[in-house]
């Protein structure tokens, strides 16, 4: 492991963040360091008439450059402003020699403007305009970006800020947007054809030999028991993250951690944070060290204030949150991966030029029972220690006599643990267990309410789906009258990732759902992997159990073995793209259309 050499590169932010500074005309003014925040003479694009322009541009970042496919030349594209309750159309011109496409991700409009090839659209055609076209018919953080191949790994995204027609419920004094986003050098075909060809490649911090030696290194803290069980699984308690820091560079708003973007603020002020998670297949754990953060807004809606330490962020979430600095000092904010393989950097300052100390990256976490679908054994008694590390003794296993004693507590024979994993009778007859399913979890449990990996011993305040609740109800009232399980299935090692164990585009049966119908959806994630799952068109309300009110939002994370449920109404007529937000996951199968009839007003659940 490289990690001091990582450190040490942080607060290398003096030369690279005078190159970075010199090279301010390729960001958006929005996205520039140094910047005061959004104000409203700010160079935005806004009005009833907006023109995109699709195309290849340079990339530098950390004394590399790079490819990238830009909008109107610029990495991140440039904001659009918009109003609740206008029209806009937005011209998008495609430069490139391929076909392009924009999503714009949490938007409720006509289907056909959705910006989805092959379920909403034909895509846009080399040197071809489209015209998107659509009413504003909400408020809130969102964003944009291509759902055309790869594309959005490199470059292709921006923020959306539509304010309210009416009050401001969480008013602010300043704000700045957040883009999060993984960069790669590496071509994006060549990151699908390497995770496809070995399962882990990216990963440079499994466990060694040597760390059994290490009895105080929190990473390394996994009993010889354990080890040789998550060996019989054929399984790797570090396969947290598909593509790592390995190959990734961090960047917030597009800078580099050692070109540490800084937003600036006047001390007293309330600052809101609108952060969104632009990446590909990165989840990050948000703090600003000596600053609490009060959360205001999920997925664009509001939710009633909740202060908090930190967060995590999966992919195509957005968070607002206001901060209230009172010193004259500067903040890091820290956007760290999940797994821990690198972060990005940011600091908040009331002049340009200011750091705060950068924290070390946290020991790494490692998978447990839970992660791996056994969380009706857990009982709230046992939970990952230091570094994740299971404890056994909690299950009434016994002492680490051998693994076998372990699976013989468990229920499993000697043979190991890898055929009970992958128990067909767990699942009903409408998965397809095959190659592309090698892991079945036996008793997936709800953990909307967990602590995320890595962040379950943390002392400070840590957000989880529990703590969200919407400020103003959702619409409609009604329950549901049916429900639908979807499973979340794949192959870790062969990196196939499907629903319900069929790919898209071997023939998966599209998700039905009757116009106006009130419907739960159950998403189990049969996997060791977290899932961002989204579903374009609509907003759901994740069920949570609070008696406060379950949260709508758009797109839900769903834990590694974990389940999660939401109650949706069908209330957009159309075809609907439904998938995880991983780029790569997306990429190799897992997505699904959702279709919603009848098209017109006519019939349907009352």
């Amino acid at each position: 492991m490289n990690r001091p050499i990582a450190r040490r590169a942080l607060l290398k932010s003096g030369a690279l963040g005078l190159a970075g500074a010199g090279l301010s005309g390729l960001f958006p003014a929005w996205a520039r360091s140094g910047t005061p925040g959004l104000r409203p003479d700010s160079p935005t694009l806004t009005g009833e008439d907006i023109r995109l322009s699709v195309g290849h541009s340079l990339f530098e970042v950390g004394g590399r450059s790079g490819h990238a496919i830009t909008m109107n030349g610029v990495l991140p594209a440039p904001l659009i402003r918009l109003r609740e309750g206008q029209d806009v159309r937005i011209h998008v011109e495609n430069t490139l020699d391929e076909d392009t496409s924009i999503h714009w991700h949490g938007l409720i409009l006509p289907f056909h403007m959705d910006g989805v090839p092959g379920i909403s659209f034909p895509g846009i055609l080399p040197k071809q305009t489209f015209t998107y076209e659509f009413p504003i018919k909400q408020f809130g953080t969102y964003w944009y970006h291509s759902h055309s191949g790869l594309q959005e790994q490199v470059g292709h995204y921006g923020p959306l800020v539509i304010d309210p027609a009416g009050a401001e419920p969480a008013p602010y004094d300043r704000e700045h947007v957040v883009v999060l986003s993984d960069w790669t050098f590496m071509h994006p075909h060549q990151v699908m054809a390497k995770v496809k060809n070995e399962g882990g490649y990216f990963n440079r911090q499994k466990q060694t030999l040597a760390g059994l030696l290490r009895d105080n290194d929190p990473e390394e803290r996994m009993p010889l028991s354990e080890r040789i069980m998550w060996g019989r699984m054929r399984m790797d308690p570090t396969d947290i993250s598909d593509v790592t820091g390995s190959t990734y560079t961090y960047l917030i708003n597009g800078h580099g951690p050692g070109e540490n973007w800084t937003g600036l603020f006047r001390p007293g002020e309330r600052v809101r944070l609108r952060f969104i998670n632009a990446s590909a297949m990165t989840i990050f754990n948000i703090r600003i060290p000596g600053l609490p953060m009060t959360i205001v807004q999920a997925d664009g809606t509001h939710v009633r204030p909740v202060e908090t330490d930190e967060f995590q962020i999966s992919v195509a979430e957005t968070y607002d949150a206001i901060v209230t600095p009172t010193e004259d000092r500067a903040y890091t904010l820290v956007a760290e991966s999940i797994d821990r393989s690198g972060m990005g950097r940011a600091t908040l300052a009331p002049r340009l030029g200011m750091t705060a100390p950068v924290p070390p990256l946290r020991p790494r976490p490692t998978l447990g029972m839970k992660d791996m679908g056994m969380g009706g054994m857990d009982h709230g008694a046992m939970g990952h220690g230091n570094a994740g590390a299971t404890n056994h003794a909690a299950m009434g296993h016994g002492a680490p006599a051998s693994a076998g004693a372990d699976h013989a507590a468990m229920g499993h024979g000697s043979g190991g643990m890898d055929h009970d994993m992958r128990d067909e009778s767990l699942v009903p007859p409408t998965v397809k267990v095959g190659v592309g399913v090698d892991m079945i979890a036996p008793m997936p449990v709800d953990r909307t309410g967990d602590r995320p990996l890595g962040l379950e011993n943390e002392p400070h305040r840590v957000l989880t789906y529990h703590d969200l609740a919407p400020l103003t109800p959702f619409h409609d009232k009604r329950p549901p009258t049916r429900s639908v399980d979807i499973h979340l299935t794949g192959n870790m090692e062969r990196f196939m990732w499907s629903f319900d164990g069929r790919k898209l585009n071997e023939g998966a049966e599209p998700i039905r759902f009757a116009r106006n119908e009130r419907v739960r959806v159950n998403l189990i994630n049969n996997s060791m992997m977290n899932h961002p799952i989204h579903i374009h068109g609509h907003f759901f309300e994740l069920v949570t159990g609070m008696p406060h009110g379950h949260p709508v939002k758009h797109t839900v994370n769903v834990m590694p073995g974990g389940k999660a449920s939401f109650d949706l109404t069908a209330d957009a007529p159309g075809d609907w793209a439904f998938h995880c937000h991983l780029l790569y996951h997306m990429h190799a199968g897992m997505m699904n259309v959702v279709k919603v009839r009848p098209m017109d007003d006519k019939g349907g659940a009352a």
